[in-house]
């Protein structure tokens, strides 16, 4: 996804070391301070990050970061919820996506995680054996 959308290989795999890294330009270094500060227990965005965001980004642009960094929080804390494990695509790395061209896409069952479900963590009522009306 990221390839499609024109970032930098440095960039995505760097992202863990963004403070010492010179890929990112200064607006990329706020974002990423900006998603630092939301994703703490509790939310503190410094008044002065707030404002130097504001310099950059619209209201509009502020508020579609703001939900994405809400939604990726929520996912992780959904998953920690019902101890949803790594699928293993890259052992906490960023999911390097080969080249087209590049070395072939392994088949969908080497793909699939350790779960019976056909890759998805939690269990549906077909994977239980019951139906939504069964109760």
């Amino acid at each position: 996804m990221s390839r499609a959308a024109g970032i930098p290989e440095a960039k995505v795999l760097g992202v863990n070391r963004w403070r010492d890294s010179e890929v990112y330009s200064p607006v990329e270094r706020l974002v990423l301070e900006y998603a630092e500060c939301i994703t703490r227990t509790p939310a503190d965005v410094p008044d002065e990050l707030r404002a130097a965001l504001r310099e950059h980004l619209t209201a509009a642009q502020l508020v579609e970061l703001t939900t994405a960094i809400a939604w990726e929080n929520f996912r992780a804390r959904f998953n920690r919820g019902f101890d949803v494990q790594p699928q293993n695509y890259a052992d906490g790395a960023a999911c390097v996506v080969p080249d087209p061209g590049g070395a072939p896409t392994p088949p969908s069952s080497a793909r699939r995680g350790p779960y019976p479900t056909g890759g998805r963590a939690i269990p549906d009522a077909a994977d239980r054996g019951t139906t939504a009306t069964d109760s």
